[in-house]
């Protein structure tokens, strides 16, 4: 009687799986539409007020996103001064929503991912995720591996979609 193989486990294929890198901390947004009159007006001293005010002890180790969900428009300065209150607290401080966060967040790791691992080898980028991973992480992927990898393909190893081929 013959063994079942795994043949998966035997072959070269590599699964990369980009919730495997997936840092801890809270994704938090900060909404600055809260610190301006009536939600649209930015006055210098009323808003250096809040900020002075606000409990940024709160925000130790979290991934910010600063936003303002109004169509006030918000000089630049505004959004330094928040993040000057969060830098050495916050992880990451950007100005955005939290998918333009998690690229951020996976930019860096991305940046620093050690490419020989994966030179000259079929390589799956893994499809499914439960965490908020968005689809341009999985772009600046491609863009990192591609150069070194003999095969690219996105999905499960029982069943992927091929991307590219040397």
């Amino acid at each position: 009687m013959d063994n079942i193989v795994n043949r998966v486990d035997k072959s070269p294929l590599v699964t990369i799986d980009l919730e495997a890198f997936y840092p801890d901390g809270m994704r938090t947004t900060i909404d600055i539409a809260a610190w301006l009159h009536e939600g649209l007006i930015l006055r210098e001293k009323e808003f250096r007020a809040y900020v002075q005010a606000h409990p940024w002890q709160d925000y130790q180790g979290h991934f910010v996103a600063l936003t303002c969900s109004t169509d006030a428009i918000i000089p630049s300065w505004a959004y330094l001064l928040v993040t000057t209150q969060l830098t050495g607290i916050a992880n990451i401080v950007i100005v955005g929503t939290l998918a333009e966060l998690e690229v951020i967040i996976y930019q860096k790791i991305i940046a620093n991912l050690p490419l020989e691992a994966y030179r000259d080898k079929p390589v799956i980028i893994k499809g499914c995720a439960h965490k908020p991973i968005p689809i341009s992480v999985s772009v600046l992927l491609v863009t990192k591996l591609q150069p070194v990898v003999k095969s690219l393909m996105f999905g499960e190893a029982c069943s992927t979609v091929p991307l590219f081929k040397k």
